[in-house]
């Protein structure tokens, strides 16, 4: 029987909160408009049933003991993010409060919102802050290192150059000893024979190779150390203009402990397209989740025993009045089915416990909200996916580096089969 006349439910259907009231054996009596509207199934469906019966699937254990431990106090419980996922496979979380009805009937009212948009935001706020606290211990960390790597790189040129005059010494007096061993000189040919037991012919190939390896290293250092003081450099207060080719380049450095023994990089950057107005390290953000996820779908791919390498493709050029990155990977590829819910937070492709459905919706809200952009992808299930990253040349920069109020804006994304 219902628990309130049909003009009473006609005006709980117009109130903007989640309203469901179950019977003491946790049957649906009353399930409102705007559960209706969040949950995605009709009161018609859910009137008589058990809760726990419910279309939506998700953490319907939590209600239902909230809902006794209410029947059993009569005190009124809380209940914070309840996870669900509507028939249509969509989902997301309440904030839930249960209130007792009736003793006797055991009737208690569920009062609630659903609160995804805010833990979508928090999340990203947690991320935020998260990279923030990242970027500045790696521009500690890159600031302390470029010191010392500054003085040995130094010192190894030195000794290289050292030791070629050094070598070129010996060779003089090697050919002087000859002379002399040869004009039968007294002592030349036991300090040719010293010589030769210093294995000099070994030493003037070793040395030079040593210094130039040694170099390298120093080099490649160095240049790990620019990807992360330019990854960790603060956000700006308005854009800025920089070679996308350099923001690809250091995050590919700065990554590729995840992607080197999965995949292949080639990158393919139209040289002539000039700086872009953007926010630096808001984008390197997004091309580190897109490089990742390119791995991580690649490794995926390959197996678990694994006979060959995966392939990322990282592509610059124009096209019309946008700057357009392309990342691409030959990994498991994108089922049609999700493809349209690819950006939505919490959303993943991944496996329980391996993503947080945060990556690709900070993504969306980097290049769409804060660049005033556009993303896209492409996919075939067995070959891969590519990510569009489209952002409008038009722009301007802005004056100011200080961390400020993001610049937000309208625009749209679309999402391609």
């Amino acid at each position: 029987m219902p628990l309130i006349g049909d003009r009473q439910e006609q005006i709980l259907d117009m109130v903007p909160c989640v309203m469901i009231s179950v019977g003491g054996e946790d049957d649906v009596v009353q399930w409102n408009a705007t559960a209706a509207a969040v949950l995605g199934v009709s009161a018609e469906q859910m009137r008589g049933r058990r809760l726990g019966d419910c279309p939506v699937s998700g953490q319907w254990e939590r209600v239902g003991a909230a809902a006794t431990a209410c029947r059993q106090t009569g005190e009124q419980v809380r209940v914070d993010d309840v996870q669900f996922t509507r028939p249509d496979g969509s989902g997301g979380y309440l904030g839930l409060t249960v209130h007792a009805l009736g003793a006797e009937s055991g009737e208690v009212l569920i009062l609630g919102a659903d609160v995804t948009a805010r833990k979508a935001m928090e999340a990203q706020l947690r991320q935020a802050q998260k990279l923030e606290a990242i970027g500045q211990l790696a521009s500690g960390i890159a600031h302390e290192i470029n010191t010392p790597i500054q003085y040995i790189g130094d010192n190894v040129r030195f000794l290289g150059e050292a030791f070629e005059q050094l070598f070129a010494g010996l060779g003089g007096c090697e050919a002087l000893l000859a002379r002399c061993a040869a004009a039968g000189c007294t002592g030349a040919a036991a300090v040719q024979a010293r010589l030769r037991e210093g294995e000099l012919d070994y030493l003037r190939e070793e040395i030079p190779q040593a210094i130039r390896q040694s170099l390298e290293g120093t080099d490649s250092i160095a240049a790990i150390v620019r990807a992360m003081k330019q990854f960790a450099h603060p956000g700006v207060q308005g854009k800025v203009r920089v070679e996308l080719g350099e923001i690809i380049e250091g995050t590919l450095t700065v990554t590729r402990n995840r992607w080197k023994y999965v995949a292949e990089v080639q990158t393919d950057l139209d040289r002539e397209l000039g700086p872009v107005a953007c926010y630096p390290s808001e984008l390197g953000q997004v091309l580190l989740n897109l490089i990742t996820n390119a791995a991580d779908t690649i490794e995926e791919a390959l197996g678990p025993a694994p006979t060959g390498q995966g392939k990322i493709v990282i592509q610059t050029r124009r096209a019309g009045d946008w700057a357009e990155i392309r990342v691409s990977d030959t990994g498991c590829g994108i089922p049609e089915d999700m493809r349209e819910r690819i950006f939505e937070p919490f959303f993943t492709t991944k496996p329980p416990g391996k993503g947080t459905g945060q990556g690709l919706a900070i993504v969306c809200a980097i290049v769409v909200n804060k660049h005033g952009g556009q993303i896209a992808l492409e996919s075939e299930v067995g070959r891969g996916t590519t990510f569009i990253v489209r952002l409008p040349l038009s722009d301007e920069p802005e004056a100011g580096r200080e961390k400020g109020v993001e610049d937000e804006h309208e625009a749209t994304h679309s999402v391609r089969g």
